[in-house]
C-alpha cells in the first residue's frame, strides 16, 4: 500500500464517526454515506498530501511555504489552452478590506468591485475572511487576479462574476455559490465608463467573448444557471483543480448551434472534482475543440459530457463512475441530432477509467487535425485521478506553509 493511501486511510478511520465501526448491525448504505461524509469534509485539510502528486499546476507552486511571498509565481502555472493567461501578474497587489458592494456604479475603493474595474493590472488578494454579496453582477477589467488564498472568501447570495469581451484573468481559490440573477441596472465596467447591463443568467462564472481565462481551485455549487460558462467567440480557457456540487447544468461551452463564431473555441477542462448532486454538462460542448483531461467524476444524474454541433471532444485519463441506475450508464450524450448525424462528431475516449458500468459512446472518423486542435497538454494515467483532485477546489491556505 502506498504512503497516500495509507495515510488517507487513517484520516478516514480517524474522521468517520465511531458508531459506524462499533455497531455489528450497521446498514451498509449508511457506513457509504458516512465515509464519503468525512471525506469530503476532510478533504480541505489534506492540503500537505498534494506536494508531488503529479498534478503539473500543484506541483508548480504547492510546495512552495512562502507562497504568500510569491503570489504571482501562481501565473506561470497555468496549463492547457488557458496557459497564457497571466491575470495581473505584472501589476500591483490590491489588498480588499471592505466586503460591501452598495453602488454597482461607484464602488467604494477597498471593495472588490473597485479593484476589478481598474485599468492597470491588479493582483487581487483579501485581507480577511468574508462573504460578499454583489449588488450586481462583477464586470471585470482585464488583466485582473481574483486571488482567495490565505482567507476564506464566498461569492454568493447575489449575482456573480462576469468576463464579458476582456481577456487574461484569473480567478483562484473562492468559492462561488448561490448566485443569482441581475441586471437592468447601470454597472461600472472601467474608471472611465458604465452602462446598462440586461438580465443576467445567474451564472458563477460567466466568460462571454472573454480569452485567456484561467478558473483554478474555485468550489462552485448551486447557481441559478451554469457554473461556468463559456459563450459568443470565448477561447484560450482553462478551468482547473475546481470542486463542484449540487448543480443541475454544471458548464456550457459555446453560445448555440447557429452561433458558429465558436467553432475555434478552445476549453481545458482537468483536473476537477464533479462530485455529489450533479445532473449534466460537464461539460456540454458546441462546435470547437475541447480537452477533458485527468478529471474525476464521482457523480451524475442524467450524464457527464455532452455536446452539439459538431464539437471535438478529447476525453483522456478521467476516472467516471457511472450512478447505480441502469439508465444512467453511458457517459455522453450527443444532443439534438440523430445518430446519422453524430456519428461522424469527432468524440474520443482514450485512457479513460470507466468504472460502475461506465461507458463512453465514441462517434466520428478521429482524423488526427481535429484531435490535434483538442489536445493541449499530457494525461496522466486514470489511476491517479484521485490523488490529483484530491484538494480540488479553494484551499485552506496558511501563510508560512504549504498550501
Amino acid at each position: 500500500m502506498s504512503r497516500l493511501s495509507l495515510l488517507l486511510l487513517i484520516f478516514i478511520y480517524i474522521l468517520t464517526p465511531s458508531f459506524v465501526f462499533s455497531s455489528p448491525v450497521q446498514d451498509p448504505d449508511l457506513v457509504v454515506h458516512e465515509v464519503h461524509r468525512s471525506i469530503n469534509a476532510s478533504r480541505r485539510n489534506l492540503g500537505y498530501l498534494s506536494c508531488g502528486t503529479g498534478n503539473p499546476i500543484d506541483d508548480c507552486w504547492r510546495c512552495d511555504p512562502n507562497w504568500d511571498k510569491n503570489r504571482q509565481r501562481l501565473a506561470d502555472c497555468a496549463i492547457g489552452f488557458g496557459k497564457n493567461a497571466i491575470g495581473g501578474r505584472n501589476g500591483h497587489i490590491y489588498v480588499v478590506t471592505d466586503s460591501s458592494d452598495d453602488d454597482a456604479v461607484n464602488p467604494k475603493p477597498g471593495t472588490l468591485r473597485h479593484a476589478v474595474i481598474q485599468d492597470e493590472p491588479l493582483w487581487i488578494i483579501f485581507k480577511r475572511d468574508m462573504v460578499i454579496k454583489l449588488k450586481q453582477e462583477l464586470v471585470m477589467n482585464s488583466f485582473k487576479t481574483i486571488d482567495g488564498r490565505g482567507a476564506s472568501v464566498h461569492i454568493a447570495g447575489g449575482p456573480c462574476i462576469t468576463i464579458h469581451h476582456v481577456t487574461n484573468i484569473i480567478i483562484h481559490g473562492i468559492n462561488i455559490h448561490d448566485c443569482k440573477q441581475g441586471g437592468n441596472a447601470d454597472i461600472r465596467d472601467s474608471p472611465h465608463h458604465y452602462g446598462w447591463w440586461t438580465v443576467s443568467d445567474g451564472d458563477g462564472v460567466s466568460i462571454f467573448g472573454g480569452k485567456h481565462i484561467w478558473v483554478d481551485h474555485c468550489s462552485l455549487s448551486n447557481c441559478h444557471d451554469g457554473l461556468i460558462d463559456a459563450v459568443h467567440g470565448s477561447t484560450a480557457i482553462t478551468i482547473s483543480n475546481n470542486y463542484m456540487t449540487h448543480h443541475d447544468k454544471v458548464m456550457l461551452l459555446g453560445h448555440s448551434d447557429s452561433f458558429t463564431q465558436d467553432k475555434d473555441m478552445q476549453v481545458t477542462v482537468a483536473f476537477n472534482h464533479f462530485g455529489e448532486g450533479l445532473v449534466q454538462r460537464m461539460p456540454r460542448c458546441r462546435h470547437g475543440y475541447f480537452h477533458v483531461v485527468n478529471n474525476d467524476y464521482t457523480h451524475w444524474e442524467m450524464y457527464a459530457i455532452g455536446g452539439s454541433a459538431d464539437p471535438t471532444i478529447y476525453s483522456q485519463g478521467n476516472r467516471f463512475l457511472a450512478p447505480d441506475d441502469r439508465s444512467k450508464k453511458e457517459v455522453t450524450k450527443h444532443e439534438i441530432a440523430s445518430e446519422s448525424e453524430w456519428k461522424h462528431w469527432n468524440w474520443r475516449s482514450e485512457g479513460d477509467l470507466l468504472l460502475n458500468g461506465a461507458y463512453f459512446r465514441q462517434s466520428g472518423a478521429g482524423a488526427s487535425s481535429s484531435y490535434a486542435r483538442a489536445y493541449s497538454l499530457s494525461a496522466r494515467p486514470s489511476t491517479l485521478v484521485g490523488s490529483m483532485t484530491m484538494t480540488a477546489g479553494s484551499l485552506n491556505c496558511r501563510k508560512g506553509s504549504r498550501c
